[in-house]
């Protein structure tokens, strides 16, 4: 079997380090892939791009449609715009998926958590559209867009998402009851795709309650899908349900390219250190696997890492262990 291209971007702060350890577990279980190694955002910028978003890197993206990505530092308030929101504009990856599955033997606040966030990834908020401060400093404004297109796609995405995955039921969350327009259209258009699934419940929730359920009830979720900012702040509780970012997964998924990534930031206080988690990256070549129809590879690496750290096997000092990033990478290589 031919290797697969896929596009290698490992990032800043201790991007370099988790990617590596997601590279030693694709290695070890044996899955074929041509590897494109390009630079985007500082580590660009440090090699003498002008651009955080490289042509090359767009490029090589556009060649393989498959990316997996390290964190990648975004200025906060002032400098660049973020360049993961620039990709997932440029390449239209309208669908982020981000699952939060309970791993025994973590700082978990539960046990047995099994949920999906399916977040619209390329309007509202996070648009960029219409940002603008005005000359004395005293008022800035941002336009939320969303369109039906939009709401359509990334709805129907999550229904079939969940028939896919044998799942039982679909969380719209929104807030139509104050943001009559731009949540009240995605509630009219959830209303009318779920008609379309009768093999599956769905329910609405008011996007604050959600928040409140999660916390107080997650078990009651399955799979939600939400707008773009709403899904940002939704995943990131789901992921402290289960013990942090560290453990958490992400997928960028559009109709001709693919990105899985780690979703937590570059740790610049810990760069170097050799004491990173990689189990957000390592887990995410898992989701990659699965979008691959290598479902069985996919599972060997879920397990492998559920053992390690439910053996306290050299875990990172996130994990409550005394471990570092090879050590662990190396424990959950054994159980491959």
């Amino acid at each position: 079997m031919s290797k697969i291209p896929l596009t290698v971007i490992r990032g800043d702060g201790i991007g370099p380090d988790i990617v590596d350890a997601a590279l030693r577990v694709i290695e070890a279980v044996q899955a074929e892939f041509d590897y494109d190694f390009v630079k985007v955002g500082q580590a660009a910028l440090e090699d003498g791009e002008t651009d955080p978003l490289p042509q090359s890197a767009v490029a090589s993206i556009e060649r393989t449609g498959l990316v997996l990505k390290g964190p990648v530092t975004t200025p906060v308030g002032k400098g660049y715009r973020s360049v993961n929101v620039a990709m997932r504009k440029h390449f239209d990856l309208y669908a982020n998926v981000r699952p939060t599955i309970s791993l025994p033997g973590t700082r978990s606040r539960y046990n047995d958590l099994d949920i999906i966030t399916v977040r619209e990834n390329t309007g509202g908020m996070y648009s960029g559209e219409g940002q603008t401060v005005s000359e004395d400093g005293n008022r800035a404004e941002a336009l939320s867009v969303v369109t039906r297109s939009q709401c359509e796609r990334i709805i129907r995405f999550a229904f079939d998402l969940a028939r896919a995955r044998g799942r039982k039921k679909v969380t719209l969350a929104h807030k139509a009851n104050i943001m009559k327009s731009t949540s009240g259209l995605f509630l009219e258009v959830g209303r009318q795709i779920s008609e379309e699934y009768d093999d599956l419940e769905h329910d609405e929730v008011i996007v604050d309650a959600c928040a409140m359920k999660l916390v107080m009830y997650p078990e009651t979720f399955d799979v939600i899908v939400t707008t773009n900012l709403f899904g940002d702040i939704l995943s990131d509780l789901c992921a402290g349900l289960i013990g942090g970012l560290g453990l958490a997964p992400g997928a960028n998924i559009g109709d001709g390219c693919a990105m899985f990534e780690a979703v937590h930031g570059s740790a610049p206080d810990i760069a170097g250190k050799g004491i990173a988690n990689p189990t957000s990256v390592i887990l995410a070549t898992a989701l990659m696997l699965d979008h691959l129809d290598q479902q069985d590879k996919a599972e060997r690496i879920r397990k492998a890492v559920r053992a390690a750290i439910a053996d306290h096997d050299r875990t990172t000092p996130d994990l409550g262990g005394d471990g570092g990033t090879d050590g662990f990478t190396d424990a959950i290589i054994e159980r491959l």
